[in-house]
């Protein structure tokens, strides 16, 4: 097999293992042990309050007391509905806690798409925030069976009192109108825990029970839930831990991927990991809150998607922030253009950009480039200790593909989920066997070089197909962003009317604000020259769009789809 030996492995930092030693069976139990010495420590920042691991701890038990007192346990699924805020670390260690499940809907969701993961995992108890229930929820009042319990949050409710009240009078905190609902219990989740002690009730989890359905993107239908058990997420934070350099009960993490994505959470859990410190950021597209906490704070880790990058280099504040107790920042979501990478660590400092690459369906853990050794730019990087990646043909998957050449990423190791949850054929089709071993077959398209690095092309269904020509959208993405006119752009295929099975190249572009004395008949005709010269015919975009707001996902990908539908 041309994957065996691991070549990779010889671009290890020497500090990393080639294979996991998983000790823990329980994720909370793990934390728990890991931050016993750090109880005194700050657990999390949020709007100017702190709270200790102690205190994050008790509320997480009286929460757990809670759940465990209403009846529910293990399978059943508490799902998270909100953005960062204290709530949302409560509720998720203290429904672990209890033995329960957990997911995290994103407050992003239509209300149609949030009935319909609440109704996928069959969750029986819903924390949410106070306008999503007042904006979504009551719309699918008589549309949600399984639900028993709604816990409603303010923003507000770990505030001071007489901020939160000043926030609201002023309209600066919103507030949700709660209504009753035939057949549910519903009431705010600081009084519900309140009237519990903190006191865990003493349930045994295993390995292999589920821990978190998280759901995937539905950037081609509906969103699916991948089972991720216990052991799949201690195997992503042992991997955390033994990749990353840090030092326990030190680290500052600044959370600006959501926790209802796994980017999220894994940062979150190697946080927790490390006795680590959080300030919460609610909003990363409020740049100027997120500015002042980053100058205030002063964090030591952080993991950002490259479209927030881009949006902060328009700041000139952004420019003149010191970053010196920076040590690293993991990238992750969409690809880097190398020319604005350089041009954030020109900032922020050489080195402290890492490219790494995860999905839902691996606990956000595939491969990462080196923390101290060889970093390619560009690379997602090397497979993690006992992960195995290959390269196999985007036609059958069944053949390996050389050195170089590209074909669909598969991978194998302890952090891939072990299926979508009530969904037999779609994990059928991406759970298959090689050789022995599972592979979760991926959708990404790429190669791996002879050092053993990954370098993503694109997504197979953002494959373009050109006269029979495959033509890899990220690839000639990467490429325009070489233009400084360009803020954002996406290539996406349209029919062509002329020919069966083949595609019209046609790409999205958002100017960077500082070029709009620039016409855009004059850009449109300087892109189709560099086009030209750059890339081979059949890549060359037929179809130049202007677009005021390029559309993104809540992590900061840009959405295709939507981009599509306009076709």
């Amino acid at each position: 097999m041309i994957y065996d030996p691991k070549i990779w492995l010889k671009n290890y930092d020497k500090e990393v293992p080639p294979e996991l030693d998983i000790q823990a069976d329980c994720m909370m139990e793990y934390i728990e042990k890991r931050c016993q010495d750090y109880l005194s420590r700050p657990a999390f920042n949020f709007l100017g309050v702190q709270k200790s691991y102690k205190e994050l701890f008790d509320g997480a038990y009286q929460f757990a007391k809670g759940l465990n007192e209403k009846g529910f346990g293990k399978g059943d699924v508490v799902a998270i509905h909100m953005p960062n805020i204290p709530h949302y670390l409560f509720a998720m260690l203290g429904a672990l806690k209890a033995g329960c499940t957990i997911t995290g809907i994103s407050p992003l969701l239509s209300p149609d798409e949030a009935e319909h993961e609440l109704n996928d995992c069959k969750a029986k108890v819903l924390v949410t925030l106070d306008v999503m229930f007042e904006e979504k929820i009551i719309k699918k009042k008589n549309e949600l069976p399984h639900l028993n319990l709604i816990l409603t949050a303010n923003v507000g409710d770990y505030l001071p009192s007489f901020k939160s009240f000043l926030g609201k009078l002023l309209k600066k905190i919103p507030v949700g109108k709660i209504e009753p609902i035939e057949g549910k219990e519903i009431m705010p989740f600081v009084n519900f825990c309140k009237s519990f002690p903190a006191e865990p009730p003493s349930i045994q989890v295993g390995r292999d029970e589920m821990a978190i359905i998280q759901y995937t993107g539905g950037t081609t239908g509906p969103s699916k839930g991948a089972v991720l058990s216990h052991g799949n997420m201690l195997a992503g934070m042992s991997i955390f831990e033994k990749w990353v350099t840090s030092r326990d009960g030190e680290g500052r993490n600044l959370a600006l991927f959501p926790y209802f994505h796994i980017g999220g959470l894994a940062i979150c859990w190697g946080t927790f990991m490390r006795a680590g410190e959080q300030t919460l950021i609610p909003n990363p597209r409020d740049l100027k809150f997120l500015m002042k906490e980053w100058k205030s704070l002063k964090p030591t880790w952080g993991v950002m998607a490259p479209s927030l990058f881009i949006l902060l280099l328009g700041e000139k504040e952004f420019h003149e922030m010191d970053f010196a107790e920076m040590e690293w920042c993991y990238s992750g979501s969409a690809p880097f253009s190398p020319e604005v990478l350089h041009e954030v660590e020109d900032i922020i400092g050489k080195g402290k950009i890492t490219e790494c690459y995860g999905m839902t369906e691996t606990c956000a853990m595939n491969t990462g480039n080196p923390q101290r050794g060889m970093n390619k730019v560009g690379s997602v990087g090397l497979p993690y200790p006992s992960t195995h990646v290959r390269i196999v043909d985007i036609e059958t998957g069944l053949k390996d593909m050389p050195l170089g050449e590209e074909g669909e990423i598969i991978i194998s190791g302890p952090q891939v989920t072990k299926g979508y949850f009530n969904r037999p054929e779609e994990t059928k089709n991406a759970l298959r066997d090689h050789d022995g071993k599972t592979y979760l077959h991926t959708g990404d398209v790429g190669h791996m070089d002879e050092d053993g690095y990954v370098w993503i092309v694109d997504r197979v269904k953002d494959m373009l197909i050109v006269g029979g020509y495959k033509v890899f959208s990220a690839e000639v993405e990467s490429k325009f962003y070489d233009n400084h006119e360009i803020k954002f752009c996406a290539l996406i295929g349209i029919p062509n009317p002329e020919k069966a099975g083949s595609e019209i190249v046609k790409l999205y572009v958002q100017k960077n604000p500082e070029f709009s004395h620039i016409s855009n008949e004059d850009l449109k005709a300087k892109l189709i020259s560099f086009a030209k010269e750059k890339m081979a015919p059949y890549k060359v975009p037929k179809i130049i769009e202007f677009i005021d707001e390029m559309p993104l996902t809540g992590v900061g990908k840009v959405d295709k789809k939507v981009l599509r539908a306009r076709n």
